[in-house]
């Protein structure tokens, strides 16, 4: 017989605006109990420092998370000029200083190089695996790495206030896998005068604003009651930045057992990855070729 999972099965997104000095993971495991719910997932990792948008992705959602952590991000940020720091923001011991302030102007043409597509090397403290061991656990062992840069599209980097010689605020737009302590850190680097990121928020996410998400106080006020359910997102949401298409119900059954199916909608969908729903209730995401769905992820009947 085959192990009830624990938790309810509930499906959906949590969109929480993430207070500063706590972890991502901590956010999950605090949603998930919540919800009481068997699964939870996030959309991109925010550092303990950071604030602002994190989804959190519940039971069958969870299948929808890469959709949202390709997606475009926004981010809010202070970059405090002057120190470089071994963390690249503000949590980091200060390793170097320079005297040297740029201009506004300076700062604007710097931001020139920094958008577009990129090359952008990760800092030491980071996720990255190195031979199979995390970057900062290797940072944390005194270990120096010659990290290899990835590339990264910036959609928009501008600077929007400068209120002291030693502080500038900026915003960014990019694709997926960014370090906006890596952009602080080589901005200084370029201006001459080093930098780090001294706060950091994040705006939006794919089709999350922080303008719509909620706190952590109000979702544990709420915790393990049906005022819970308030908070809660389709799981379609997830999946605003692909083609829809519809099946009916019996092809909806072929698409859950992993079978491809015939699908039609507004408008045609040609050779691309598209998700497909029945009643309006999301079936499958897969690829469309000639009007045929092949599956890739299906979600339960009773999501």
């Amino acid at each position: 017989m085959a192990r009830r999972k624990k938790g309810q099965p509930v499906s959906g997104w949590v969109i929480i605006d993430k207070p500063p000095g706590v972890t991502s993971t901590s956010v999950v495991n605090k949603v998930k109990w919540a919800f009481d719910a068997q699964k939870a997932g996030h959309a991109g990792t925010l550092d303990p420092a950071a604030t602002g948008v994190l989804a959190v992705a519940l039971g069958e959602a969870t299948k929808t998370v890469p959709y949202v952590t390709d997606a475009r991000k926004c981010y809010r940020f202070t970059v405090r000029l002057g120190a470089a720091t071994d963390t690249d923001d503000a949590e980091g011991q200060v390793i170097a200083t320079r005297d040297a302030r740029p201009t506004d102007d300076d700062i604007r043409n710097g931001l020139a190089a920094f958008t577009g597509d990129i090359l952008q090397v990760p800092p030491q403290y980071s996720a990255v695996k190195i031979d199979g061991q995390r970057a900062y656990d290797l940072a944390r062992d005194g270990e120096v790495m010659d990290l290899v840069a990835r590339p990264l599209t910036v959609s928009r980097l501008l600077m929007l206030d400068r209120p002291d010689p030693d502080h500038v605020l900026l915003e960014m737009v990019c694709g997926k896998g960014g370090y906006v302590r890596s952009i602080a850190r080589d901005l200084g680097a370029t201006l001459g005068c080093l930098g780090h990121v001294q706060w950091l928020r994040r705006v939006w996410s794919g089709p999350f604003h922080v303008d719509h998400a909620t706190t952590l106080d109000v979702i544990e006020s709420a915790a393990r009651s049906p005022d819970a359910r308030a908070f809660l997102q389709p799981l379609q949401v997830g999946l605003a930045s692909l083609p829809y298409v519809t099946v009916t119900r019996a092809d909806a059954a072929l698409l859950r057992h992993g079978n491809a199916a015939p699908v039609s909608g507004p408008q045609p969908v040609f050779d691309a990855v598209a998700w497909a729903a029945a009643d309006g209730r999301p079936v499958a995401v897969g690829h469309v070729r000639h009007a045929v769905l092949y599956p890739s992820r299906v979600f339960a009947a009773d999501d």
